[in-house]
């Protein structure tokens, strides 16, 4: 179809070759942009709906474009038949309406809303709750409202599936889900909310909330990252740790170095110098009689919220999330779902980081972003860097959620992994807006472009404001 040369077409008209794909002219008055819905209208009363994926135009002239038909309207438009879909030579297109587009999600017992259709402040968006079964990398920059609207479908998935959640935590934005937005009124939503098994375990919080550790339950390796120790280029200290419960006891870590210096063999004594140094046994993270978080997990609550914030040394909240990650891993074949939600992402599964924990975090993720889905452990990774997490775990992705992202080089490699997002919608990216967002992937029926809705909890991040006078 050429556009050059031709005078702007009174009713904007569209042509598909294959029933999958079309393209099209619109009037000189039209407005299509990448990811609308449109109604494709042909002879004998055929009625499609399709989605523009490019468009463009030039002053004066008639936009065009091209689409892909997303499936096959009834007569009375009661109803969308995605599996069918038929060629045609020349149809009039207008933009769906509310009623048409709500025809996406099927039944909508089983989808989530989370705000509206950017183009269509009137219509709902929605996502597929049974398609949090894949694993769904979530980034947007510093700004863009990224955690926040993270907290929305949270919020909705605990209203309205069965599906427990664990949520790592490091900046302390989600540890008042259990509290209502003061500027909200009582709703259905609020009240089914407030009904959920909501944990937060937070370092500071006394017994049964306290986010704690029992470190004879970490694997060798896991004991081995705290330490710092490789099992052969540390050999010696390794053993002596491989020995340790049973030589000293690990009950009160006050005991620890004395234990091991009262063993007075020289692998023992360099253990405790070790030890001293790291200043393990000072570290907040230790369990000492209380509930471990992996013991609290097991109970399976709807939510539970771990504030990894709040550790005075980094590495605790490393060692958290590795007690976690491998107990679930040791458990696998138990098939019990949950999802792990892991904040600023880049903080765990970094391919630049290089200390033990780190490294053994990252791996754990990568396995179970690899081989986790079919039992059960699905991860939702969120970030503002893109390019500093794993691409191993990108790539296992189905589910990709982009608010307003500048960098070119993180958009290029986000265009490269998930190629099913069309071009032209991902570069719109650059120009979001606080609170604009753009879902692809299997949870989504088309890539939808959203506003945002609001929080039903609190948030806990919320930038400060700056004081005036």
């Amino acid at each position: 179809m050429t556009h050059a040369d031709t005078a702007p077409p009174e009713t904007p008209t569209a042509a598909s070759i294959d029933g999958r794909h079309f393209q099209f002219v619109g009037a000189t008055e039209s407005v299509y942009e990448p990811g609308g819905l449109v109604v494709l209208a042909s002879p004998g009363q055929v009625r499609q709906l399709g989605q523009v994926e490019k468009a463009s135009f030039t002053i004066g002239g008639a936009p065009h474009g091209s689409g892909r038909i997303l499936g096959l309207l009834t007569h009375d438009g009661g109803h969308l038949d995605v599996r069918r879909s038929v060629a045609f030579g020349s149809a009039t297109l207008h933009p769906a309406d509310a009623r048409t587009t709500e025809l996406l999600y099927g039944d909508a017992t089983g989808s989530l809303p989370i705000g509206s259709f950017l183009a269509s402040p009137d219509t709902p968006a929605r996502l597929l709750a049974h398609r949090f079964n894949r694993h769904t990398f979530w980034c947007g920059q510093s700004g863009s409202g990224k955690t926040y609207a993270l907290g929305v479908v949270l919020e909705q998935l605990l209203i309205h599936t069965a599906m427990p959640m664990v949520i790592f935590d490091p900046n302390a934005d989600f540890v008042h889900m259990r509290q209502a937005h003061p500027a909200g009124a009582t709703t259905d939503a609020r009240r089914a909310l407030a009904a959920r098994d909501i944990r937060v375990l937070r370092p500071t919080s006394p017994s049964p909330d306290a986010l704690r550790v029992r470190f004879l339950d970490l694997s060798m390796r896991a004991k081995a990252a705290v330490f710092r120790l490789d099992p052969l280029d540390d050999r010696a200290e390794h053993n002596e740790l491989m020995h340790i419960e049973d030589t000293v006891g690990l009950v009160d870590p006050t005991k620890i170095v004395p234990g091991l210096r009262a063993r007075g063999t020289p692998e023992a004594r360099d253990l405790a110098a070790r030890t001293e140094n790291l200043r393990v046994t000072d570290w907040d993270v230790w369990a000492q009689g209380l509930a471990a978080v992996t013991d609290i997990l097991e109970t399976r609550p709807d939510a539970t919220v771990l504030d990894l914030g709040g550790f005075a040394n980094p590495e605790e909240s490393l060692v958290v999330a590795l007690a976690v990650l491998d107990d679930l891993w040791a458990k696998r074949e138990q098939r019990r779902p949950l999802l792990i939600v892991i904040d600023e992402a880049h903080n765990f599964c970094s391919p630049d980081q290089t200390s033990p924990l780190h490294v053994a975090v990252r791996e754990r993720i990568v396995q179970i972003a690899a081989e986790g889905r079919k039992f059960g452990l699905w991860l939702l990774l969120s970030t503002q860097r893109p390019s500093r997490v794993h691409p191993s775990i990108m790539s296992q992705c189905d589910n990709l959620a982009l608010m307003k992202m500048t960098s070119p080089t993180d958009l290029d490699e986000l265009a490269t992994i998930f190629g099913f997002v069309p071009p032209a919608m991902l570069a719109r990216a650059s120009r979001f807006k606080q609170g604009e967002a753009l879902f692809a992937g299997g949870f989504v029926p088309a890539p939808t472009v959203v506003t945002m809705g609001p929080r039903l909890t609190r948030e806990g991040g919320a930038d400060v404001e700056v004081p005036l006078r």
